[in-house]
């Protein structure tokens, strides 16, 4: 290990040399290397003075720290489960590649727990989307940023749970996650312009064979989980002049709301200016739907 050390710590010493060809391969060699030279560069870049070397090795940092979200969420995009949780975790990790894992899964963990201890078995669909929504909007205290509705980090989960905001789609993915775990019916509905939730009659396994009455009601997670019916959705979509498409009503997959996640992310740091991450995320994109 000493031996490997040593290796590595000759190679971010050249780093910072004039000769390109130089610092291209050592580059290279030392993305080979993967996450287990995260830490080493990080002491490098603490003890150095050198903005050069500095700079490298954050943009060396980053360049290994995306090539492990894309090779999680290329596993993640070939499973057969397409866990939820899971690809939001991912996509987090964009952003917080230090992001505790375990922390997130552990809230929601208790925010399941205290769903499940106020249900009951007797009660009808309406009634157990009141309790969850009860818990998470009311109990817990999530609502929808309307403050700064296009922010990035409205489409971060761990961020979400930090802050108890978000957007329509994040807001729904807890939802989602919660529902998921009790085996409760409701699942993501892509509308234009905004993310919703259908309470069905069938369980998962029919979600590419959902039609409209198969539908009990839809769920507005950024408005506190209010119940409306197919006609206000139709009105929405009038008011967008959108012309109206039987997707729009009916469930999604967990791979069409990772997504959607995605796009929001270009949308939003397209918007903020931050245009750097845009090429990035349409590689994310490219991964879950190849063009």
């Amino acid at each position: 290990m000493l031996t490997n050390n040593t290796k590595v710590r000759a190679l971010i010493e050249l780093l910072d040399d004039p000769d390109e060809l130089v610092f291209s391969h050592v580059q290279k060699e030392l993305i080979l290397l993967g996450d287990e030279i995260v830490p080493i560069l990080e002491d490098a870049w603490g003890a150095s003075l050198n903005n050069i070397l500095q700079q490298r090795i954050e943009n060396l940092i980053h360049e290994i720290q995306f090539k492990r979200v894309k090779k999680d969420l290329e596993a993640w995009s070939i499973s057969q489960q397409h866990d939820l949780l899971d690809g939001a975790l991912i996509l987090a990790r964009y952003q917080y590649p230090d992001l505790d894992v375990n922390e997130v899964e552990r809230f929601f963990q208790h925010l399941v727990q205290e769903v499940w201890l106020e249900l009951n078995p007797n009660y009808t669909a309406l009634e157990k989307a009141k309790i969850i929504s009860r818990v998470i909007f009311e109990l817990y205290g999530f609502s929808g940023n309307r403050k700064s509705f296009h922010s990035p980090q409205n489409s971060f989960i761990n961020h979400v749970i930090e802050t108890k905001k978000g957007n329509p789609i994040s807001l729904s993915l807890i939802y989602l996650i919660v529902a998921r775990e009790l085996k409760i019916p409701i699942y993501g509905v892509n509308l234009p312009e905004h993310f919703i939730l259908a309470y069905t009659f069938l369980p998962e396994e029919f979600v590419d064979q959902f039609l409209k009455e198969d539908v009990l009601f839809y769920i507005n997670p950024f408005n506190g989980g209010t119940i409306f019916n197919e006609t206000e959705i139709k009105t929405f979509l009038g008011q967008l002049k959108i012309e109206e498409q039987e997707a729009f009503f009916l469930p999604c997959d967990n791979k069409s709301i990772i997504q959607r996640i995605i796009n929001n992310l270009i949308y939003c740091f397209g918007k903020a200016g931050v245009t750097e991450k845009i090429s990035e995320l349409k590689e994310l994109l490219a991964i879950i739907k190849p063009s």
